[in-house]
Parts: C-alpha cells; structure tokens; sequence
C-alpha cells in the first residue's frame, strides 16, 4: 500500500473512530440530561406546590370544592400554546396529587381523579413520609417514552408531616426537545467527521507532496542532474538539508576520487618519461643522446612543476569565495601587456597577432587573477596553434557586459567535447602528437570568470577554437 493511503486509512480510523465515540457518548448523555434538569425543575415545582397546600392540610382533609382543588382544576383547563426554541408546547402535562400523612390520596389534578385511593406503598409518598427525598420513574409499557417521572415533597406544619405532595409528569412531553438536541448531536457529529475527512486528505495530500519532492529531489542527485533544494518545512525540511549535505559530500568525494585518477594518469606519462631517461644515463652514451636524455629530464620536470602549480592554482580558486584587490583597467592596453610577456613563446612558434576588434572599454578586476586566466588561455592556444598562424584577439563590449575573445587555428574540439570544456583534466591532444594538456588552463580561466560574476565561453571557430571571457562590465 502505497504510503498516502496508509496515512490517510490511518488518520481516517483515528478520526472516524473519535467521531463516532463522541458522538456515541454525546447521544447517550443526552436523554440522562434533559431528565435531570426536568426532574431539578419538578423539585422545585413541589417544594413550591407543598407551600401552597400547607394551610389547607393544616385544617384538615381539603374539600374537593375547596380553594386548592379549584385552582388545580383551573390549572388543568388552562389553554397553553408557546413556541420553546422552535418547538411548540400546546397543553399542559403536570399531574398533581396531594396525599395526607396516612398516604392516601385527597387531591388530584387528573381525571379520572384518585381521590380516596392509598398511595402510601408508592415509593414518591413512602419516602417523603420517611423524611427522604421522594422521586419514582414508572414506565407503563415496553417503550421508554411510556415513562412518568414523579417528584414528591413534605407539607410541614410546625415540623408535622401534614401530607405529601407529588408532582408527576411524562418523559414523552420532552421528547421533542430530546429528538431535537440528538439530531443536533448527530449532524454536528457527522459535520466533524466530514471536516475530520477533509483536514485527513488536506495533510496527506501534503505530506505526500512533501515526500514526493524529497523522493525527486534524491533521484535527481542519484542520477547527476542539477536540482534545487526543496523548502519543505518542519522536520522534512530538515531532512532535505542533510540529504543536500549528504549530496554534496558525495559530489565532493566522487569529484575527489576522479580528480586523483585523473591526476594519477597525468602523472604517469613524464614520470614513465624520466625513469626511461635515468635509467638509460646510468649507461655509457655518446654525449649526444646523453644530452638528448637530459633535456628530456628537464621537460618533463618541467611538465611535472607546471602541472603541480596548476592543480595548487586551481584548488586555491575553488576555495576562494571572492576577489581580491581591485582595480580599474583599460582592457586593450592591459592585454597588450600580457602579450609582451608571452613573446617568447609566440616567436617560438612563429605565431602572430591580429586584433579583430579594439573597443577602448575598461573593467574593474582583480589583475592577478586576470592575469592568471589570460596566461593560461593564451598558454593553451599557442600550444594548439599550427607554427606560421595567427591568433585573432578581439576586445568589444555590450551594455552589461566586456568580452575579450581569443581564436586560434588548430584543430579545434570535436563536438562531443563541448560540454568537458572548462572542467578540470580534460584535453585533446596537441596537434602532431598524441600528448595531451592537463586541462587545468581552461579549468582555472572558467573559475576565475566566475569570481568576477562572469563566465567562460567556447565556440567552435572552423579552423580552431575560440575562447571568449566574459566579465560584467
């Protein structure tokens, strides 16, 4: 089961079963309630009535024309028609009966009329007359609405029982009000259990959204892609930060382990290349291969020295979060500059440059790092150049951007290669031969253009390459 529905089925029970508990309880306490507050009434009515019936008690039995039993027939023929909360009360259904201190009945509001009968065993008078409190329920069929509850109180006189009287009336004259407060229960239960459902499905749709970004957002590190981190919150939000903590040290141990082969395979060829070259000048050789031998030694010293620097470079950059030392420079004059320093090389291979553009635009940089890219990007190009070409230089500008381009005319990049550009150990190999770069130049241009705010940008030129650096302007 999937784990919405296993959330949801799991909340539902809780919440349904809550419901139907409360409304269960509710349901039964309802009956139980109203008649407690009818029964505190009733007291009340009898104590009152039992004031009333003092003084005629006190003079004897009360006539069945008398005083009291006139105003208790009038009270029975009263016309009543009242609306009690949205229900309607249209007759009148307290009995009244009044016994004397032997139990038996002298007075009674109810026709037929009980006068003369012995209610002295009924429990309402036999407690009263004990000095207890008097209260009976009698049901008079297999219905509970058949029931009367009746409520007895003393008539004193002096602290002499004069007599009892009871006061009776049937549960089925409530049982409206019962009906209306249980419908009330049961749709306002039913109301909780509906909104209960909603809330269930509101949260579970949540945290299944939640858990399913969470779920995307570790198969798309496990596959490589790039992704955001989800802004879950509470403790899934927690857990997406270190499954990204957890993510990047991945990234970084797997971008670790490949930096050091790639590092272990750039390493073999000059120390595979100075090893031969020792061990054949441990041997006695004409003094021309043993000087062939020794500036082999020292290329490859030097290809080791180059290659250590730039892996120290590159790291240093990588760390590095922002520039140092600023300054404001006229970018043509300042290339010019470098170009002068790379003239060696460039004779060397009989190279020249031809300036494409020449926008006079300024830039504010960190010159050492503008220098370190440049060199390498020069480095690279010259390295890739065939000997009598021409390297085109150009300098333009955009409203928010300064790009300086540099073109060579070798063999240029597959296209495959396009996406490795920049990153670090990837080359291709020099033209006339199979030894291939570090790849660390682009690699330490593309970081430096990025601490600027800029980028680093690669076209295929047919014939070559061209390398563009682009820095906000």
């Amino acid at each position: 089961m999937r784990l919405g529905l296993r959330v949801f089925f799991g909340f539902f029970l809780i919440a349904g079963l809550s419901a139907v508990l409360l409304l269960k309880v509710f349901l039964a306490e309802v009956k139980p309630s109203v008649r407690e507050v009818m029964e505190d009434l009733m007291v009340d009515t009898a104590h009152l009535l039992a004031e009333v019936a003092t003084d005629e008690l006190a003079s004897g039995a009360p006539a069945p024309d008398g005083r009291l039993a006139a105003q208790l027939q009038r009270y029975a023929k009263r016309d009543v028609d009242v609306a009690i909360w949205g229900v309607r009360k249209q007759s009148l259904s307290l009995r009244i009966y009044v016994t004397d201190a032997n139990g038996r009945v002298v007075l009674d509001s109810d026709q037929p009329s009980a006068v003369g009968k012995d209610y002295s065993q009924w429990r309402d008078v036999a407690l009263t007359l004990r000095g207890d409190y008097g209260a009976r329920a009698s049901r008079y069929s297999g219905d509970d609405r058949s029931t009367i509850l009746v409520v007895a109180a003393p008539v004193l006189k002096d602290g002499r029982t004069l007599g009892v009287v009871s006061v009776a009336k049937p549960v089925a004259s409530v049982q409206a009000f019962i009906d209306r407060a249980e419908r009330r229960v049961f749709w306002a239960g039913a109301a909780l259990l509906a909104t209960s459902l909603v809330v269930g499905v509101g949260v579970t749709l949540w945290l299944v959204a939640s858990v399913r970004r969470l779920r995307r957002f570790a198969q798309q590190a496990q596959a490589g892609q790039a992704q955001t981190l989800p802004a879950v919150p509470g403790e899934l939000g927690d857990l997406a930060v270190a499954m990204d903590d957890m993510r990047r040290r991945l990234e970084g141990r797997e971008q670790l382990e490949h930096d050091v082969r790639a590092l272990t395979h750039e390493l073999k060829s000059p120390l595979a290349a100075l090893r031969a070259s020792g061990e054949l000048l441990q041997d006695e050789l004409p003094a021309a291969d043993r000087q062939r031998f020794a500036a082999q030694v020292l290329d490859q010293t030097a290809r080791l020295q180059t290659l250590v620097e730039r892996v120290l470079a590159l790291s240093q950059l990588e760390v590095q979060v922002g520039l140092g030392e600023r300054r404001r420079i006229a970018l043509v004059d300042w290339v010019e500059g470098q170009l002068d320093r790379q003239a060696p090389r460039l004779q060397q291979k009989d190279l020249n440059i031809v300036w494409m553009l020449r926008e006079d635009v300024a830039v504010d940089a960190d010159t050492a790092l503008l220098e370190l890219a440049l060199g390498n990007v020069l480095v690279n190009a010259i390295d890739f150049a065939p000997a009598g070409s021409t390297l085109e230089l150009g300098v333009s500008a955009t409203p928010t951007t300064v790009r300086l381009a540099l073109r060579d005319h070798g063999p240029g990049v597959p296209p495959a290669g396009f996406a490795q550009l920049g990153k670090r150990f990837f080359s291709t190999a020099r033209p006339g031969s199979l030894v291939k770069g570090s790849g660390l130049g682009l690699a330490i241009a593309r970081r430096v253009a990025e601490l600027h705010g800029g980028r680093l940008a690669f076209e295929a030129a047919e014939p070559g390459l061209r390398v563009t650096l682009i820095l906000p302007r």
